[in-house]
This record gives structure tokens, C-alpha cells and sequence, in this order.
């Protein structure tokens, strides 16, 4: 279950990664002890005891937290750099600012405004970009701006540019709701927040246009939806969520595409709200998700 902001006042998250040794878990423990922390929820994993990767999530709960938190920060640095590990530290009652670009298919799109409505992801939406109009209505119906930043012909640079100055130090990461657009190398360097992307899961086999009417013709038994975060390799980010609908002869390709759409739907949110909980940790060109 999420936690509301209310629920989340004067509660951190810290993320340490790094090379395993004996110690880390005992030396994190005893740091928020002496900062007069109290741990809420503690998850780890090592990929090899003797010689692999250390990470760790840890919640924890600390009175005056925003006023405590250089001191922390600071007690972070001298105990865990020694050791070789890096961290990140966040207040929990802070949402992330989450960007949302579309283009006409509105079922990604209408998933996250719902449950951002409802309380069920931690984040704030200051606007939805959209290189058509078709969802205007909707999004302003929840509240949400909405800027239509049209993408016609073979050169992008000057939507990308108009969709860099509206994101520029407004948001902290950005989800691909079905935009159908290729960013540009260029694009992904100068955002410098993580993207988030989700696209169904026959890659590479059934590439291009109409995925699922060339299913539908190989007679597949499982439709499903990955999400991943976006890299320059097209589609082969590091994924954060997956998951599949079995499916048999008797559907037909709208069948099959009413069916991977609503797969799309829950594990785009699941991932947004795990990366929002600061629940992924990348590893190169994996995710460890606690």
C-alpha cells in the first residue's frame, strides 16, 4: 500500500550500493541510531557475498527530519565513503515532480492521472506534453496542464528543444505514456533526469507497425508489457517491470490489443510508483527493485 504525504512526514529513504564487505548493515544501523533514527523498513541484496554488489533500502523515521538532514547527510559521508559505497538520501514527504508525454493513445496516459488522483503515487504531475491534441480535455480535467508540442517531419530538434525549455528544472524524472516519437541522443543528455518508457512485449520479433495483428498471424499464447528506463540504445534501457496475459486462437488482433493495453497499464504504474518510492536501484544495464 502507498503511503500519503501525511503519512510520510519526517520519513527518509537512503540507498547504499557498493562493493559487499562485512559491516555495511551494522554500520547504517548504527548511524541512524545515533541520529536519533528509527528504521521503518529495511531491504538488501547482495550478488555475491564474497566478492559481489551491496545494496540496501532502508526507511526510516527521524522527528525534525528536514531540519536534521545535513547533519545526516554529512555523518553519511564519513562513515559509508571509507568504505567505498555511495548512497542517496530523500525526504519521503517531498513527491517527486513527474512529467507525462503522450501521443494519441490515452490508456497509459488516463492510468497515472487516475491513481495520481486517488493518492496511489507519490508524486506530483506539473504538466503532460503531447505532440497531439486529442487528450487536452482529459488531462485538464484533472487539474494538469497540458502542452501540445507538435512533431512533424524528419527533424525533431525543434520539438525537442520546446520540450526541454518547458521540463528544465520542473520535474525530476519523465514517463513515456505511449509517445510515439524516437528521442534523440542529444535530447536524453541535456534532459538529465530519468525516462521511464513502456511498450509491449513482443520486441524484437514482431517490430514496426501493427504488433498485434503480426501476433495475432503467429497464433501467439502470451501478450504482455515491459517498462524500462530509456537509454540511447532504443528499448534496451535497464527494465524495471514486467509482466504477461495469456491469450488463445479465439481472440482476435483487437482482442489481443484491448488485452496488452490494459497489461501496459499496470506495469507502467507499477514502475512509476516503485521508481517515485525510490524502490529501484540501477546496476548497469540491470535494476535491483525492492
Amino acid at each position: 500500500m502507498v503511503l500519503h504525504t501525511e503519512s510520510r512526514k519526517d520519513q527518509s529513504c537512503l540507498i547504499v550500493h557498493g562493493p559487499d564487505q562485512p559491516g555495511i548493515v551494522a554500520a547504517v544501523a548504527a548511524l541512524v541510531t545515533r541520529n536519533r533514527g528509527n528504521i521503518v523498513s529495511l531491504d538488501q541484496y547482495s550478488s555475491d557475498p564474497s566478492s559481489g554488489d551491496f545494496f540496501q533500502r532502508v526507511v526510516f523515521n527521524r522527528p525534525d527530519l528536514s531540519a536534521a538532514m545535513p547533519g545526516i547527510e554529512a555523518d553519511l559521508a564519513r562513515t559509508l565513503a571509507p568504505l567505498g559505497l555511495t548512497w542517496t538520501l530523500t525526504d519521503r514527504s517531498i513527491p517527486k515532480r513527474m512529467a507525462i508525454l503522450v501521443s494519441t493513445s490515452d490508456h497509459c496516459l488516463l492510468e497515472l492521472l487516475w491513481r495520481h488522483r486517488r493518492g496511489e503515487l507519490p508524486v506530483t504531475i506539473p504538466m503532460v506534453i503531447s505532440n497531439h491534441t486529442n487528450t487536452a480535455e482529459d488531462v485538464r480535467s484533472f487539474g494538469v496542464p497540458f502542452f501540445h508540442v507538435p512533431s512533424a517531419g524528419p527533424d525533431k530538434g525543434a520539438a525537442e528543444a520546446q520540450i526541454l525549455k518547458l521540463l528544465e528544472g520542473n520535474v525530476d524524472f519523465v514517463v513515456l505514456a505511449r509517445y510515439m516519437q524516437i528521442l534523440s541522443p542529444g535530447f536524453l543528455d541535456a534532459v538529465a533526469v530519468p525516462l521511464i518508457n513502456i511498450h509491449h512485449s513482443f520486441l524484437p520479433a514482431f517490430v514496426g507497425a501493427a504488433p498485434y495483428r503480426k501476433a495475432k498471424d503467429r497464433g501467439v499464447k502470451l501478450i504482455g508489457a515491459t517498462s524500462h528506463y530509456v537509454t540511447k540504445d532504443l528499448d534496451e534501457g535497464p527494465i524495471i517491470e514486467q509482466d504477461v496475459a495469456r491469450v488463445t486462437h479465439a481472440h482476435s488482433a483487437q482482442d489481443l490489443q484491448a488485452r496488452g493495453a490494459y497489461v501496459e497499464r499496470a506495469v507502467l504504474s507499477r514502475a512509476v510508483q516503485w521508481h517515485a518510492e525510490d524502490r529501484v536501484i540501477r546496476h548497469g544495464n540491470q535494476t535491483i527493485v525492492f
